[in-house]
């Protein structure tokens, strides 16, 4: 039998010494963390007591019920008016419509990228998802004035052409508005939703096609619900940046308010607040702010609905 060499007394101060450091670190580190962690949570605390400060002050002046339940907006005429249901609705329909159209497809691509493309097109399919995410907001506008409002106008013209009750928008309409939010938030869904299905487990897709299950029905049956956490992620994500988005639809959209029909000029939550707040004031301005307050509102609501369904998923699994 082997006995030990016993430790010298400076092994053993040196060994205390690392110790002591090493649990410094791990301290001070932690301390960190907290600070950082704080620092979210006042930043959001703060945020949304700013909010409300701001925002609720048109509610006495004007009435919560003429805000949010009006369909005109004058609020600078000689009887002012704020009523926003329209642009409350146009905000809701503009983006689940993008999200109907874009999570789909970013889903699809991410599937493409991740489990069907050879390694030479996912190569030159990635890049450019990446190179999509660092276009900025006003880009997508300005090509959408160009291209796509162009394209609408044709077909605004042929469907339209006999109607006389027809207010012509040269293309900036719902449609248009749609259509830019929906590619805008492919990069975030596609990028997002590929690095949740890489992350799965490579021996669940194993066993899957061991078993005999063809590789689609490994990934729509064990690959996809595995990696549903991430995928709902970038649905959150995407949902965030179409109803924050306000740069491009300003320009797509015609920015007036509507009712929210397809070939309609219309104005959303963010671009009522972009378009007027530089010159608002009085009532008005407060106006904006309780428009900025619907917006966060709606926001949280959303981000908080599905982390609900998302846990609740995640208990089934569990039971």
């Amino acid at each position: 039998m082997k006995l030990e060499k016993p430790q010298s007394k400076q092994e053993s101060i040196t060994k205390s010494y690392q110790t002591r450091s090493a649990d410094r670190i791990e301290k001070i580190a932690q301390r960190i963390f907290t600070v950082c962690a704080f620092v979210a949570v006042i930043a959001v605390a703060s945020i949304t007591l700013y909010m409300i400060i701001k925002g609720v002050p048109a509610i006495f002046q004007v009435g919560l019920t003429e805000i949010l339940f009006g369909t005109v907006w004058k609020p600078s005429a000689a009887d002012p008016s704020f009523g926003i249901l329209y642009v409350i609705l146009t905000s809701i329909v503009g983006t689940t419509m993008a999200i109907l159209i874009g999570v789909p497809i970013g889903i699809g691509s991410a599937i493409f990228l991740t489990e069907i493309a050879g390694k030479r097109v996912a190569a030159i399919i990635q890049p450019a998802v990446e190179l999509l995410a660092g276009i900025p907001s006003v880009i997508y506008g300005l090509l959408g004035i160009i291209i796509l409002n162009p394209l609408m106008y044709k077909l605004e013209l042929v469907i339209f052409k006999d109607s006389p009750m027809h207010q012509f928008t040269g293309g900036a309409n719902l449609i248009s508005a749609i259509l830019v939010l929906a590619i805008m938030i492919l990069p975030t869904v596609i990028s997002i939703s590929s690095s949740a299905i890489r992350a799965v487990p490579v021996q669940l897709k194993n066993s899957s096609l061991a078993l005999g299950a063809t590789k689609m029905q490994t990934i729509i049956r064990v690959i996809l619900p595995a990696a549903k956490s991430g995928i709902i992620t970038a649905i959150v994500l995407g949902i965030g940046r179409a109803i924050g988005e306000a740069m491009a639809i300003s320009l797509v959209s015609g920015s007036v308010v509507n009712i929210p029909l397809p070939f309609n000029s219309v104005r959303f939550l963010t671009t009522a607040i972009v378009s007027e707040m530089s010159y608002a004031s009085g009532t008005h301005k407060d106006v904006l702010f309780t428009i900025g307050l619907v917006l966060f509102i709606f926001i949280m609501i959303i981000n908080l609905s599905l982390n609900r369904i998302l846990k609740k998923g995640e208990k089934a699994n569990g039971a």
